[in-house]
């Protein structure tokens, strides 16, 4: 038996067809700004979670220091 969201997906691919467009959007994923990794993004910075330790780390992003307690 179909359920309803299977009818309802099958009812936009046939309009979606009909009117000759794209049948799904892609998602936009964020990535890292300096290797392109695509988990663990600090969208602030747009490093991922492994650059954004190695700059911080190294100085090179301002305002970003090590804690210690």
């Amino acid at each position: 038996m179909a359920t309803t969201a299977k009818i309802a997906r099958d009812e936009k691919l046939a309009l979606a067809k009909a009117a000759n467009t794209p049948k799904l959007r892609c998602r936009h994923r964020n990535r890292c700004f300096r290797c392109g990794r695509a988990r663990g993004v600090l969208s602030k910075f747009k490093l991922c979670r492994i650059c954004f330790r190695l700059l911080a780390l190294a100085g090179e992003i301002p305002g970003v220091t090590k804690s210690s307690w």
